[in-house]
């Protein structure tokens, strides 16, 4: 006990000297400082926040910004790393899929009773519900990316098969043909498609809704389980069986990221890519001079083009002595007009309505208009609220995918991990 009471002391000073610093707490001037940590890595992105920042603190003397750099690549640990510490940033930049761990510890502010009715309107109910845990908000979704195929326009329009649109899409059945057609037209050594899947789970959650995938099912005692159904299984089925069995899709990218894939892809080893809506920027700033490509919407299944998504969010930290002024911030941070600037900062697209219908985000170059006619149809990823789901997807479902999609297992071995093994991982975080 005394241990734990000396530890406790030693928390609280450290708390009171770190308030004391340049950090959080209100300098002897009497304004008060906050930190916002930004995740944006790209420049365009990059600028586009640090320019807010800047405006921000121009016109509210009192309330000063402090911009904080932070990476993707660790934030998970760095934020509960300094959560712990009592060192957290006031204003949070993350993705929805990793804040329920953090909503349910006690660690993000309820943004219920803070956020601005105008925020609250403009923001469609489905995107809220990605960032709502119990009976709390816990963080403003504010970009979000939908999964689109990139295509070779000139390999595609020599093919002859039918060019998809947003209001008619591929079924994933004349996805596959397609893929099969393309590979025969191309000939050896070459693909229909090409699956970048090094981080399977996310893409196989999210394009499966389509289908009438959900894989994670909340029962009346609000406990969540996983079952395996037939649409669950049917975008797996699918990059199997073009792998495996059609030889249409190439086997050596299921390794790769995104990025891995663009220069087969430029070079015509590949016709397409299903890569996220953002990619474009870098195939804009990579691909070879003349080289023709276009977007295309994302096969779809029983329920529409319906896919799950992740938005980019922003949260208050709970310990935050000035959560109404960092509330304020973020609607500052997402007025309309910022939240246009920041979607084509990072080649997104904005979740406001307001902000989505903004004409620049409704061009055909670059493939603007085919994402934005997809946001209507995006849902709250699958896995969302489930507590226990990153070390679901580290320790099972990411090893027993990868095995699947290069035919080492089949889909009887498949499911019995996803689900006898993924059922006890999730029935320790639910005792």
């Amino acid at each position: 006990m005394r241990v734990r009471m000396l530890a406790a002391a030693a928390t609280v000073l450290a708390v009171l000297l770190t308030g004391c610093s340049d950090g959080d707490d209100g300098g002897p001037d009497g304004r008060i400082k906050l930190r916002f940590q930004s995740l944006a890595w790209q420049q365009e992105s990059v600028d586009a926040n640090k320019e807010l920042v800047r405006e921000w603190n121009a016109t509210h003397p009192d309330i000063q910004v402090q911009y904080v750099q932070g990476s993707w690549d660790s934030v998970h640990d760095q934020l509960l790393t300094s959560f712990e510490g009592g060192e957290a940033p006031d204003v949070i930049h993350d993705a929805s899929d990793d804040l329920a761990d953090f909503a349910y510890g006690g660690y993000l502010a309820d943004l219920s009773e803070l956020l601005p009715e105008r925020l609250k309107s403009d923001i469609p109910r489905a995107s809220w519900q990605t960032t709502t845990f119990g009976d709390g908000i816990y963080g403003v979704p504010f970009l979000q990316e939908p999964r689109v195929l990139i295509a070779n326009r000139k390999i595609l329009d020599a093919s002859g098969v039918r060019v998809p649109t947003a209001e008619k899409p591929w079924s994933w059945a004349e996805f596959r043909e397609v893929t099969k057609a393309l590979t025969a037209k191309l000939g050896k050594g070459k693909y229909g498609v090409a699956w970048p899947l090094k981080e399977p789970v996310s893409v196989t959650l999210n394009l499966g809704l389509s289908a009438g995938g959900q894989l994670f099912h909340r029962g009346e005692d609000g406990k969540v389980t996983i079952r395996f159904t037939d649409g669950d299984a049917v975008l797996p089925d699918t990059v199997h069986d073009q792998v495996n069995t059609d030889r249409s899709a190439s086997r050596s990218t299921l390794g790769m990221g995104g990025s891995d894939t663009l220069p087969g892809f430029f070079g015509g080893k590949y016709a397409m890519v299903p890569l996220g809506f953002s990619y474009r920027q870098q195939i804009v700033q990579q691909a070879p001079k003349g080289f023709e490509w276009t977007v295309l919407p994302a096969p779809a299944g029983a329920q529409g083009p319906a896919q799950g998504v992740s938005p980019q969010t922003l949260s208050v930290a709970e310990d935050s002595p000035y959560k109404k002024e960092a509330a304020q911030f973020i609607d500052f941070m997402l007025q309309p007009r910022n939240m246009v600037r920041l979607a084509k900062g990072d080649w997104m697209l904005p979740t406001g309505t307001a902000a989505l219908a903004d004409p620049s985000l409704h061009t055909a170059k670059d493939g603007w208009a085919t994402g934005a006619a997809l946001a209507k149809d995006l849902r709250s990823a699958p896995a969302q609220s489930v507590r226990g789901y990153p070390e679901w997807k580290d320790k099972v479902a990411t090893p027993a995918l990868q095995e699947y999609y290069s035919g080492a297992i089949d889909a009887a071995e498949l499911e019995k991990r996803l689900v006898k093994d993924g059922n006890l991982v999730l029935a320790r975080y639910q005792r």
